[in-house]
């Protein structure tokens, strides 16, 4: 037999639900959220800001203090894991070392009803899935840190369930494995259309796997929206810095007209999407790749010196001294003649910078 798509998948729906550690420690605090059927997302942010225990809550690991939580039309709030349609992949992978790998992918399944054969099949199509087709009487420790992962991925999916769950999963790989792993794990649910909610620090991993993603921080949502939404138009200073690398600069608003807003950094002079923000004082981020350095003096742009000029391969990367503190650019022209020591004049790509609310 093979796995095919998933008919199971489910929506998941947070109405203000609320998790408090003894009397007044909020690990997630009124999060109100939609997860749409068949789609991944992920989880975004810092240690402690409130992610896995979002995960948690979901799991039924944890049990909110407020609030209401869905798995579909089913309101799973205070129902324990084992009554939730859900499975789990660990950031330890959590194989049994005494089973072999088909037993340990069929685990799951002996307590579904399944007959002896079907629970075979089935572990063998889950293996299939993630490539490991013929390691099925092998032992965890006789595979690698990605062969594993895989077949805590095989186990999880042959379940079928509503909600797949990842909590850091690919933390304990190289940087190679990683990158093959997450785009094993983003083919495979597209594919089957799993519903997906996906746990990482990591951004680029969350820009590479996710539908959406949700910028969590201090226990509430930062910011909400698809990979490129949050990084071309990040709503404050917290998801500017932390997705990517940004720069953040004071600026001025002098005015606004309609939705476009004129503002100036020092001497230099732009126009920018309003963001909704009121004139005065206000901050501007810029990611390194839209800064462009002039060897001439240029009107309008701002004056830096080369701090530091570094080949790191496939693009060069500079820390520029202004007057409106450090700056830090990079560019894909390996053979710039910029180097250590050179005064550049500074402006920004159009569609670059984005202005910032507090």
């Amino acid at each position: 037999m093979t796995l095919t798509g998933n008919q199971n998948a489910a929506s998941v729906s947070f109405r203000g639900v609320t998790k408090i550690y003894g009397t007044d420690v909020r690990a997630v605090d009124d999060i109100s959220v939609d997860i749409a059927a068949g789609t991944l997302v992920t989880l975004l942010g810092p240690s402690g800001c409130g992610k896995t225990t979002t995960l948690r809550l979901i799991a039924g690991l944890e049990m909110s203090s407020s609030g209401t939580i869905k798995i579909g039309d089913k309101d799973v709030t205070n129902l324990p894991a084992t009554d939730r349609d859900v499975s789990m992949v660990f950031q330890s992978y959590a194989l049994f070392p005494h089973m072999t790998v088909l037993e340990n992918v069929s685990y799951g399944l002996k307590f579904s009803g399944f007959r002896k054969a079907e629970t075979r099949e089935r572990a063998e199509a889950g293996l299939n899935l993630v490539g490991l087709s013929g390691y099925g009487d092998r032992l965890p420790s006789e595979l690698s840190g990605g062969q594993q992962q895989r077949v805590a991925v095989a186990r999880a999916l042959v379940l079928e369930p509503q909600v797949l769950l990842f909590d850091e999963p690919l933390s304990n790989l190289d940087a190679k494995l990683r990158r093959q792993v997450r785009e094993e794990i983003r083919e495979i649910q597209q594919n089957l259309g799993l519903t997906v909610v996906y746990v990482t620090h990591d951004q680029e991993e969350a820009l590479a796997v996710s539908d959406r993603i949700i910028v969590m921080n201090n226990a509430v949502i930062a910011q909400d929206g698809t990979p490129r939404e949050l990084y071309d138009a990040p709503a404050n200073r917290f998801v500017a810095d932390f997705i990517g690398e940004a720069n953040i600069l004071d600026c001025t608003v002098l005015t606004i007209t309609g939705d476009v807003a004129d503002v100036r950094i020092g001497q230099y002079e732009l126009r920018l999407p309003s963001s909704g923000l009121e004139p005065g004082k206000a901050f501007i981020g810029i990611r390194p790749n839209r800064i462009e350095l002039h060897e001439a003096d240029r009107d309008n742009s701002i004056a830096g010196t080369i701090l530091r000029q570094t080949y790191v391969g496939k693009h060069l990367e500079f820390t520029l001294a202004t007057d409106h503190g450090e700056m830090f650019a990079t560019t894909g022209d390996v053979n710039s003649p910029l180097s250590t020591g050179d005064t550049v004049s500074i402006t920004f790509a159009s569609g670059g910078p984005v202005l910032l609310a507090d």
